[in-house]
């Protein structure tokens, strides 16, 4: 965490010495910042920062992606005549374990067009989800496994 303060005092620095406040300026300081950072890596103990920022990159790709994907899925369902959509709720067996990686994992899933996270068992390891798109169980189960929740689990562990 220390390196990300740092990463955002040098970005702010960067907006300040080139005297324009704007969200371009900050990002491509956080870039420039994190590029400096990654260069002098040796000198820190903890590099998790330089895995982390990626994964979270990738995390955020991906669930553009998926999003845009969904969207354009339950727009043409609704513009069409004949529906494509085979709604059901699969159960998903969990690797995330804390309240963060959990409640990510859920919100994440809620947000995208199409699906929908229903309930948390009381041991906390099965995530009951509504699929609206099901074709096949096992492959809706391991595109939430190995698609949201394996990038969410990088990003977070």
């Amino acid at each position: 965490m220390t390196l990300f303060l740092i990463n955002i005092l040098l970005a702010v620095g960067f907006t300040i010495a080139l005297e324009s406040f704007t969200l371009s300026t900050l990002l491509m300081g956080l870039f420039i910042g994190y590029g400096a950072l990654w260069l002098t890596q040796p000198l820190y103990d903890d590099n998790r920062y330089f895995k982390r920022v990626p994964s979270f990159i990738h995390l955020g790709l991906f669930f553009i992606k998926a999003l845009f994907i969904s969207t354009l899925k339950v727009v043409w369902d609704v513009i069409t005549p004949s529906h494509i959509n085979r709604p059901g709720i699969i159960r998903l067996t969990l690797d995330a374990r804390t309240d963060l990686e959990i409640m990510l994992v859920a919100n994440l899933i809620s947000l995208t067009p199409g699906t929908l996270s229903v309930d948390l068992s009381e041991d906390r390891q099965i995530l009951y989800v509504h699929v609206m798109f099901l074709e096949d169980i096992e492959t809706a189960r391991q595109e939430i496994k190995n698609g949201l929740e394996r990038r969410i689990l990088e990003v977070l562990r």
